[in-house]
């Protein structure tokens, strides 16, 4: 990627940070050209201004309190759509649910077809409201101390309730995904809460922007293999989609907005 002239490589990777992203060394420096210690030079510098905090493998906003999930909803928002309406098909044999909290389950959410009879849980406020017009719909939003980073409920109270629950389909948050490491999270109370969420999920799966694959995250929550399916960007490289796949989940890769919702609709999708 080449910055625009008069911004510098460090002031971009400020901007996704007052945005609300999270941000990862490795994919940073695959996408500037540099190396990871280039990325990490311009992390230390910005942890220094008090513009980022410096977390394993990367760098978290400041206050992403102050960053409303609806806003982080905006980045890639065409591409969040897509991985959604992918999604969808999954749905045809579920009735109960789990949406797990970020913002591309919220896309997802938002595609989801009214005119199904489903029960949804979710740990994210952003998520529930999202579905109150869905009037087939009856929304379980488990309780808790709501955690400002993830905009969720992910401690203890949440885990205890999510453990009295089964799902048919589990939609699983992810931070960061890689074929050594698996499914990451950045905090160690959301990587404990995803792996209730699996325990207690008849099938999962993972919707994933192609700024988290091929990255880490400080606290690992399971293998690749416990996913049953993945839904990746379209224009993901074949060696991530055969190194995925081989892994065990099968993938599913998102069409463009328009052929993608066309297919929907063939489906019988609204």
């Amino acid at each position: 990627m080449h910055v625009s002239l008069g911004t510098t490589r460090k002031d971009e990777i400020e901007s996704r940070l007052q945005s609300g992203l999270s941000v990862n060394a490795t994919a940073l420096a695959r996408e500037f050209l540099v190396s990871e210690d280039a990325i990490r030079r311009d992390l230390r510098a910005l942890a220094a201004e008090g513009k980022c905090k410096r977390v394993y493998g990367g760098g978290l906003p400041i206050s992403p309190e102050g960053v409303p999930l609806e806003q982080r909803l905006l980045n890639d928002s065409k591409e969040k759509r897509a991985l959604a309406l992918a999604a969808l098909p999954l749905l045809s044999e579920a009735s109960t649910v789990f949406l797990d909290s970020g913002s591309t389950n919220l896309a997802l959410a938002r595609e989801m077809p009214p005119d199904r009879s489903l029960t949804i849980a979710t740990n994210s406020i952003s998520i529930a409201s999202a579905l109150l017009d869905r009037k087939n719909f009856k929304v379980i939003v488990l309780g808790g101390e709501i955690d400002r980073e993830t905009g969720a409920a992910i401690g203890l109270s949440a885990i205890r309730e999510a453990e009295r629950l089964s799902f048919d389909l589990c939609f699983l948050g992810t931070c960061a995904v890689s074929m050594s490491l698996g499914i990451g999270a950045f905090l160690l109370a959301d990587a404990e809460f995803k792996r209730t969420l699996l325990a207690r999920s008849n099938r999962t799966a993972a919707l994933v922007t192609m700024d988290k694959v091929e990255t880490r995250a400080p606290f690992q929550v399971a293998a690749l293999a416990v996913l049953d399916h993945i839904v990746l960007e379209n224009g993901t490289s074949e060696e991530i989609v055969s190194t995925f796949s081989n892994a065990g989940p099968k993938v599913i890769l998102a069409q463009s907005q328009v052929a993608s919702r066309s297919a929907q609709l063939r489906a019988g999708i609204s």
